[in-house]
């Protein structure tokens, strides 16, 4: 018996996103998933680096070899993503989730990092078998909070773990055993986040064939409000021998992997494998219409011009006549645009939030956006609580910005903050303090017993007490609080404003 695939992808922008900054692969022996971060192009560059490192491992590879190359193609799209942003600044804050697997014979090698998912339908049990690296993730691992409500806390996008090229990665890496009838599904959050578990199971369970299930599964999410890209691959574990349709055989890109050029993209619906194959537009000749011709005529060749040529000259006066008429709606448009720009600048200059500048935890006046390459925020108050000593669930939740309804509101979390920071200060001065004498009492001892050879008190024939040992501090250990983070050189006395 030998396994193959028989695959479908698809990826759509959604309904709220201007660009997609998603990208996948499917391949015989090579699935895999990424969704890029960053904004301003840089989101769909990441992506489609970490695409490019892993697509040349789509061949036929030992079992033994599946997890070294599957991490060393990691680690070559983190280091590609390292020099892009050592080369061009402006693009630094990318990064990309990466879920992918690889195929050799009846084993296959997963590897996972973010918020991207792969689910697995088998023998009728459906389940995720990737783990999000996501701070609300941690927060259900630790107990602190449900996974109902982290189907909508306000910081579920919040991740912990990325390929960015600013660290060293660290992808969960795992060896599974497939097994005909085996279905996976491979995502990015713009349908995990969006349809719930439930429904992706009765859709990979009663759809049968892949690229119907992947249409469906896009459609719903649009259905959902489509509020991010959409990206999806359905796999079918066949036996090649045996199934009844063959196996896919092209490699499939997908995405912003597959539109390096910037060409809009639209969707081929027939491919030779039934797999979604996204492709670029071909330039569009323009159209006219004539209201009184239902059939659209191009605007090309001698008829065309002349036709238009004609109406021109027919309808010239009634052109020229316009032209006041059209300047001043312009000029009525324009002031129009530019109340409404500065009434919108001045709802942002009423607006708050918390954040991260130099280092420091900083109150921002306006919004965390940009608008045309206009930062629409600005600092408004630098304290002098260094974030990497705030306990560690505020760093998170602080780096990806707390919106606050007011000025008032916004020194309330800062004030909130700094307890936090001084809690944990305190509890390391104490600590600090409290080892300080201890090593003071053990010195003391070893001198001690050096000199009298005894840790008891001396005593001369008569029953006098002629030396004591040195007395053990009173109190306990101090205890540092559990989200405390690990003490460090960064001071700040969390005093200031």
């Amino acid at each position: 018996m030998t396994l193959a695939l028989r695959y479908a992808v698809r990826s759509d922008v959604g309904l709220l996103r201007e660009g997609n900054e998603d990208s996948a692969y499917a391949g015989p022996r090579l699935l895999a998933v990424a969704d890029g971060m960053g904004g301003h192009a840089a989101g769909e560059v990441a992506s489609a680096v970490a695409i490019e490192a892993l697509s040349s491992l789509d061949e036929d590879l030992p079992p033994s070899e599946l997890l070294d190359a599957l991490a060393d193609a990691v680690t070559r799209a983190n280091d590609k993503l390292r020099k892009l942003v050592a080369a061009n600044p402006s693009i630094g804050g990318m990064g990309t989730t990466l879920t992918a697997m690889l195929w050799s014979g009846t084993r296959v090698a997963l590897c996972h990092i973010g918020d991207s998912r792969a689910y697995l339908l088998s023998g009728g049990k459906f389940q995720q078998i990737t783990h999000d690296h996501t701070l609300v993730q941690s927060l259900v691992d630790d107990g602190r909070i449900s996974p109902d409500e982290a189907a909508t806390h306000p910081q579920r996008s919040l991740l912990l773990r990325a390929l960015d090229g600013s660290n060293d990665v660290e992808p969960d890496l795992s060896l599974r055993e497939a097994q005909v009838g085996d279905r996976y599904l491979l995502c990015s959050d713009g349908l995990s986040g969006v349809v719930s578990e439930p429904t992706l199971h009765r859709t990979l369970a009663t759809v049968a064939e892949p690229d119907d299930a992947v249409r469906q599964l896009v459609g719903l999410a649009i259905e959902g409000g489509g509020p991010d890209n959409i990206t999806c691959i359905v796999a079918d574990v066949v036996d090649s021998a045996t199934a009844v349709r063959p196996p896919s055989e092209v490699s499939v890109l997908a995405g912003a992997a597959s539109n390096g050029s910037g060409v809009p993209l639209i969707r081929s619906d027939n491919t030779p494998t039934g797999a979604h194959v996204l492709t670029q537009t071909a330039p569009q000749a323009a159209i006219v219409i004539a209201h009184d011709d239902p059939v659209p005529r191009a605007a090309s060749g001698a008829a065309a011009g002349g036709a238009i040529a004609d109406d021109e000259a027919e309808t010239g006066g009634q052109v020229r006549r316009r032209l006041p008429i059209v300047k001043s709606l312009l000029a009525l448009l324009l002031i129009v645009i530019i109340g409404a720009g500065y009434a919108g600048w001045r709802y942002t200059q009423a607006q708050y939030y918390v954040g991260e500048d130099a280092g420091h935890v900083t109150i921002f006046r306006g919004i965390n956006q940009n608008l045309a390459g206009l930062k629409l925020s600005s600092v408004y108050q630098r304290t002098e609580i260094p974030l990497a000593r705030v306990p560690v669930t505020e760093q998170g939740l602080i780096r990806a910005t707390i919106v606050a309804g007011s000025l008032d509101h916004a020194r309330s979390i800062v004030a909130n903050v700094r307890n936090g920071y001084q809690t944990c200060q305190t509890a390391y001065a104490a600590l600090s303090a409290y080892q300080a004498k201890m090593q003071a009492y053990t010195a003391a001892l070893d001198a001690y017993k050096k000199k009298y050879n005894t840790t008891a008190p001396v005593r001369t024939k008569t029953g006098k007490v002629v030396a004591r040992p040195p007395v053990k501090p009173a109190g306990t250990k101090p205890v540092i609080p559990g989200d405390c983070p690990a003490p460090g050189t960064v001071s700040g006395t969390g005093a200031g404003p």
